[in-house]
């Protein structure tokens, strides 16, 4: 059994420095949210259960804490985005195993020069750090604050989410790797999409395609995962097991709905979330992107209530430049899905709550006005 060492510090060359240090000395680590207050990282730290934290003035030993495990090297808070944040466990040989999947995924010409801007605290955020640690990839650390000139830099590579792609030109990449929530309609050719999630060890599927070495089925509508990526076991449950088409329990039952044909997935959305109005299901995630391609639509959502006639009625959230109506939002939603799919209440609001990532927090999504 071994510590658990909390790094309190930003991102940057001290943060590289410390997981590098972690590496070497197979020293078990969490990294906390910098965007918090002092106050909630020690609540945090407490919650990962670390028995020590490194921040700028040195290493302080922690009263309470719990041990790892000699086969841990991360224990890292899930994304939080359909309920409590809970912590996972991952082994070096996961981390590594991430780290060179994805590498070998995203590499042009010659290894990746990865500009770091997500926060170290998520997966994919950390993800990027470890493929230049634990991988043949380079951090080029500046421009947070302006992706757009990360090339300038020497960076080839850059991992965003969505409010970064709309906000920054990012042409000048080789590559742009978008998680987190939901990808716009239209996407330029250097943009690539991922799915995972903090129990994968980051992204597992790129543009669709599964990664090498990774396996991804859906034999009752649920995506199963089994990955050498695959985290150990949260901090205070097992992992959950789901029996797979070949008859073994190994298998991660990942609660997202979808289908899985040729070695390509089509990703639904959260099992939990979906919409079922007059016997037909609607996926949001699906529903969403037929919205926000109308012109007009900058953001939306959709949720549901409950309604004595139709079971659920689909409810849409929509952020405008005042030009969307009703109607124009119905008739798209009719036209690519079907009449099933048409909102029976539209909302107009200012903005929608979403992660740090970029995932709608949709649990809270039915308070909005």
């Amino acid at each position: 059994m071994g510590s658990l060492l909390a790094l309190d510090l930003p991102l940057g060359s001290d943060l590289e420095r410390a997981l590098r240090d972690c590496v070497e000395t197979d020293q078990a680590f969490c990294v906390l949210d910098q965007r918090l207050t002092p106050l909630r990282r020690r609540e945090q730290a407490a919650q990962l259960g670390a028995t020590a934290v490194l921040d700028g003035d040195g290493r302080h030993e922690l009263r309470e804490g719990r041990s790892v495990d000699d086969e841990i090297g991360l224990v890292i808070l899930t994304s939080g985005s359909s309920g409590a944040p809970k912590a996972a466990e991952l082994t070096w040989s996961a981390l590594r195993a991430s780290a060179r999947l994805s590498e070998a995924a995203l590499f042009v010409n010659r290894p990746p020069a990865w500009l770091p801007c997500l926060p170290a605290s998520h997966i994919g955020g950390l993800a990027v750090l470890l493929r230049a640690i634990l991988d043949d990839a380079t951090l080029v650390w500046g421009a947070t604050d302006n992706l757009a000139a990360g090339p300038q830099l020497g960076a080839t590579h850059v991992a965003v989410v969505r409010p970064q792609l709309i906000r920054y030109d990012l042409s000048g990449y080789q590559v742009v790797l978008l998680g987190g929530g939901r990808a716009p309609t239209s996407l330029a050719p250097n943009v690539h999409t991922t799915w995972g999630m903090t129990e994968t060890g980051s992204g597992i599927v790129l543009d669709g395609r599964i990664l090498p070495s990774v396996e991804v089925v859906a034999p009752a509508g649920e995506l199963l995962v089994r990955s050498p990526t695959l985290f150990r076991s949260y901090r205070d449950s097992a992992r959950p097991r789901a029996l797979g088409p070949d008859g073994f329990d190994d298998w991660f039952p990942t609660g997202d709905a979808g289908e899985v044909s040729d070695s390509r997935v089509h990703v639904h959305g959260r099992l939990g979330f979906v919409i079922t109005t007059g016997g037909e299901k609607i996926w949001p995630e699906d529903l969403e992107s037929v919205l926000a391609s109308l012109e007009g639509v900058r953001d939306v959502a959709v949720t549901s209530l409950p309604d004595e006639m139709w079971g659920e009625r689909i409810v849409a959230l929509v952020v405008s430049d005042g030009s969307v109506t009703d109607d124009a939002l119905r008739s798209i939603a009719s036209e690519r899905i079907g009449p099933w799919a048409k909102p029976k209440e539209i909302r107009y609001v200012i903005a929608l709550p979403r992660t740090s990532n970029g995932k709608l927090r949709r649990s809270e999504l039915i308070h909005l006005h």
